[in-house]
This record gives C-alpha cells, structure tokens and sequence, in this order.
C-alpha cells in the first residue's frame, strides 16, 4: 500500500465511507475541480484564514487554532455499494494528468482489510446499451442472444462500467463502432485505458477489432491485460505504457476512445493530426457539462467537430470527427 495512502476506522463498517485528500493549500482549487467529478458535496477543510488575533480561543478548537496553515483536504462521502478502490484509482489518474500531488489520501469508515473488496458484493452484471453485458468475474451470468458479455475484475484500475465516464463511451462505441472487417481495418485506439474496458468493449463489438490501449499507470496496464486475458482477447488487444500519444504509432486509427478529463483532452488535441483521417471518430469522455465548450471550441479550432453526443448525471461524451467542408 502506498505511503500517502492511510485507511482510518469508526469502530463496526459503516454504510458510507469519507474518501479525503489533503494537498498544499496553493493546490486547494484544482483539488476542488477534480474531486467534483466524484461527487458534488465536497467538505473542505481550509484553515489558513483563522487568526489567533481575531478569534476567540475558548470557542474555537484547540486542534483548529493549530492545525497547519500549509495545507488544505476536500472530502466526499461514499456509499457502501461505491467501489472505493476504483474511485481512488480514478482520482489518482486525474492527479497525475494534472501534475497534483496529493500528501495525503486516506478513507475512514471501512476496515483497512475490507475496503478494497466490500464494494464487490454491490457489483453485478451491468447492462449498457442494447448489447454490452459488463459482468464482474466472481458472478455467474448466462448471456442472452446477441448480448456481449465483458468479463471485468478491475483491481485497482479505474473502469467497471459504473461511472458514468465509462457508459457514456460504451453507449457511443455501440452505435458507431463498424461491424464489419473493412470497415475497422485501421484498428481501435484507447488512451488512457484504466482497467481496458474500453478496448475490450470495441473488440467485443467487432471480432475483426485490432485495438491498442495505452496507460500512463504502470498498475492500470497490468490490470488491462489481465482482463484482456480473462476476455480471451491477447491477441487482439495490445496494451502497453504511455503519456497520452507520447511514442504511439502515428498512423490513422477508425476508433479513437479517450476517457479522461476536460482539460488533458485539450492537451492532446493538438497532437490528433497523425492519428486520424476523414473516417476516424473519436470518443472523448471524463468531461463535465460546464466544461464541455471548451473541449468542443479547442476541437473546432483544430479543424475537428462534434456529431454525436450522450450525456448523464452532468457528465458528457463526445463523437468527434474531421470537419467536413
């Protein structure tokens, strides 16, 4: 378990657990946006605004008088059926695009030896869409005619289906992906692959799918291709480490799946050009509501529009395609 990493206890496992980061105080903003994506009720702690002069020290506790002045946490509170490791992977993807270090990530309210598995008893067969079956690889399930079953354990990667990040990609990949061999010969890219659900879910969707997945997170790629493995698909589906499009092949892809955040897909815009052409379409997801016309305006600006979209619960996702003149 990591250093910075702390589970805390309240005594018998309760019904929620309190997820909270700590961070330098001039870090407190960008702390704040990003922990919005998992939750809207934030309890910030920020006491470097308290002045012993001002204040009246029998009314005020003695440990916030002297808490450090330095530092700032955002916390959310999480219901029991919340995976919790997959909300912590999720976060620490979004911190490491940012270039934020937490100094603290702690959780109180589960048992240290429970809380990476007690949200699994909530996780069940998923369907999204009309086809995909996201089935957890401790239950049994027998599919339906023309259901796609993903077989998914997701560790400590982000990627189960339950966010809505992911379905809203998965509900896009269903409607747009080609189905037939020409028509995917250029293969699947996934960026920032987490547990390669993604990558699995476009395989699934067409059995001629070359895909490729790539993670900055050395972690997130042993995860996928054990779940490559568990879907039967090693050799359909490479994934290997990488910073966004840094030292991926440049040639056109027909599926590009990015599932980050706002402000890293403006990031790579401008790096698209070697890696589509007027057949690519790209799905861009992990964007909040309120972001999503700067994400359109930098598409627009580098000769890309959106033609398709799926939204839920203030995220959305976008299909993007070259300008068409």
């Amino acid at each position: 378990m990591d250093q910075d990493y702390i589970c805390g206890d309240w005594g018998d496992v309760t019904d929620w657990t309190q997820l909270r980061v700590t961070v330098a105080l001039s870090d407190l903003d960008e702390l704040t946006a990003i922990m919005s994506m998992v939750s809207n009720n934030l309890q910030i702690e920020d006491y470097s605004d308290i002045d012993l002069k001002t204040c009246y020290g029998d009314l005020i506790d003695e440990s916030i008088l002297n808490a450090d002045k330095t530092i700032a946490s955002v916390s959310v509170y999480l219901p029991a059926e919340r995976n919790v490791a997959e909300t912590v992977a999720f976060l620490r993807a979004r911190f490491d695009a940012c270039g934020l270090k937490p100094k603290k990530i702690e959780t109180v309210g589960v048992k240290e030896e429970d809380w990476a598995n007690s949200w699994k008893q909530h996780y069940k067969p998923i369907h999204i869409g009309n086809e995909i079956v996201v089935v957890p690889e401790w239950e049994h399930y027998e599919p339906s005619a023309g259901e796609k079953v993903i077989t998914m354990d997701p560790g400590m990667a982000f990627g189960t289906g339950t966010h809505e990040t992911t379905r809203l990609v998965m509900r896009l990949l269903e409607k747009l992906m080609p189905r037939d061999a020409e028509g995917i010969r250029n293969g699947v890219l996934d960026v920032g692959t987490g547990s390669g659900i993604l990558s699995i879910c476009a395989a699934k969707l067409n059995p001629a799918a070359r895909c490729e997945a790539y993670d900055i997170d050395p972690m997130a790629v042993r995860v996928a291709n054990e779940n490559i493995r568990k879907n039967g698909l090693e050799g359909r589906i490479l994934c290997r480490e990488a910073d966004l499009l840094r030292g991926v092949p440049e040639h056109p892809r027909r599926i590009i799946c990015a599932n980050l955040v706002a402000d890293i897909i403006i990031r790579m815009i401008p790096s698209l050009p070697p890696y589509t052409d007027p057949s690519t379409v790209l799905l861009a997801s992990g964007i909040i509501v309120e972001r999503r016309g700067d994400v359109e305006d930098c598409f627009r600006s580098h000769g890309y529009e959106v033609f398709a979209s799926e939204q839920e619960n203030g995220w959305c996702a976008l299909a993007v395609r070259e300008e068409r003149k």
